[in-house]
């Protein structure tokens, strides 16, 4: 299929460009250096910025202000005291399926690092939020999740601990806990609700993954349940916005028809 004006698959319109014409210096220099990173390609070292307002003529400032950019989108990785070309995004379908399962397909190898694992009186708002009972003791886990034994993310899931009473004594927090449920306790998933958002990492989440705070996130809270419908977890999934895409599948709603 050809695209207007060599635009590839998912690329801005028009190449981002304004439809007055004008384009900031800054975003003229991040289009010269997104096509040097398909020359240099994953893990080629940038020259530095001093050696880029060289080649493009612009100040020191445009050149960190393009870099910054692509840094957020995931084009680049700081390297030491460089500046590398950065792999693909990690792309995890929005389904009931473990994060494990998830990396595993793309080739990478999951991990994660137990961050806390405590029990506590279910309050009000979890109560109401995922179906339990107000005062009946939960376990909160909280882990770092890496691929590749590179921290991407940071995941807390609060279960009742009475659906799963052993968790301190008999899960493995670096495996996952969808197969722990499954293959331990037999417990397999039904349905779950399940909302997206964009926010920035607090300083102490900043911190655990190993970002800027200033580093965009996508945000997923999951509300889980199992075949029978009794609730199961409630999970609040932390992905690094410059690691990660989502993916997932879209039928046509029941009763509608394609004549509009």
């Amino acid at each position: 299929m050809d695209y207007p004006n060599d635009q590839a698959p998912g690329a801005p319109v028009r190449a981002g460009i304004p439809e007055h014409g004008r384009v900031p210096k800054y975003y003229a220099v991040k289009t010269q250096l997104a096509a040097l990173l398909d020359d240099l390609g994953e893990g080629g070292l940038l020259p530095t910025e001093r050696d880029l307002s060289e080649r493009y003529e612009v100040a020191r400032e445009t050149v960190r202000q393009a870099l910054r950019e692509l840094l957020l989108e995931g084009r680049v990785r700081r390297a030491g005291r460089g500046t590398v070309v950065a792999g693909p995004k990690l792309a995890q379908p929005l389904a009931l399926a473990s994060y494990t399962e998830g990396v595993r397909r793309q080739g990478l190898r999951p991990g994660r690092t137990l961050i806390c694992l405590d029990r506590f009186p279910c309050p009000q708002g979890l109560a109401d939020e995922a179906g339990l009972e107000r005062g009946e003791p939960v376990w909160h886990l909280e882990r770092v999740l890496l691929a590749d034994d590179e921290r991407v993310g940071l995941e807390s899931t609060y279960v009742a601990v009475a659906r799963v009473p052993r968790l301190d004594t008999d899960f493995d927090p670096d495996s996952s806990f969808y197969g722990y449920l499954r293959d331990r306790l037999g417990i397999s998933f039904g349905d779950a609700d399940e909302r997206l958002e964009t926010v920035l990492a607090t300083p102490r989440e900043a911190l655990l993954i190993g970002t800027p705070p200033a580093l965009p996130m996508l945000l997923i809270h999951r509300v889980s349940r199992d075949t029978e419908g009794r609730p199961l977890e409630r999970v609040r999934s932390l992905y690094r916005g410059d690691r990660f895409s989502f993916t997932t599948h879209l039928g046509q709603p029941l009763g509608t028809d394609d004549k509009n």
